[in-house]
């Protein structure tokens, strides 16, 4: 069921989003590898994305047309049930090539709505 405030879940993809760039600030991929706090911590953050964005139901889509819902919403599913197939190093590419944009997207949204819409 779609969220009564998605406003609200969208700041929540943003924190986590922000959470994993934090974390991995600094890092290459072969220190993302090697570090398996950072993997867990972004991996639950990557859940809660992935959570948010299902309760944000087709607000998602109009509101970000741009990105691909249906991906970051399966990750949460992929990380929770098919933990020991996950590519490591596609982990490192979401969080290196898809994140960014979708911050960007995000604070500007939200920098942009109306208040009435929070």
């Amino acid at each position: 069921m779609p969220s009564s405030r998605p406003w609200v879940r969208v700041e929540d993809i943003l924190e986590n989003a922000l959470a994993i760039l934090e974390y991995t600030q600094g890092m290459e991929l072969a220190d993302y590898l090697s570090d398996r706090k950072t993997r867990d911590a972004c991996e639950r953050c990557l859940s809660r994305i992935s959570e948010a964005a299902v309760k944000l139901g087709p607000f998602a889509e109009e509101a970000f047309p741009q990105h691909g819902w249906r991906g970051i919403r399966d990750i949460g599913n992929i990380l929770r049930h098919e933990y020991d197939q996950v590519e490591t190093v596609n982990i490192w590419d979401v969080i290196t090539i898809n994140l960014p944009p979708l911050i960007r997207d995000i604070e500007i949204a939200l920098a942009n709505r109306d208040i009435s819409e929070v």
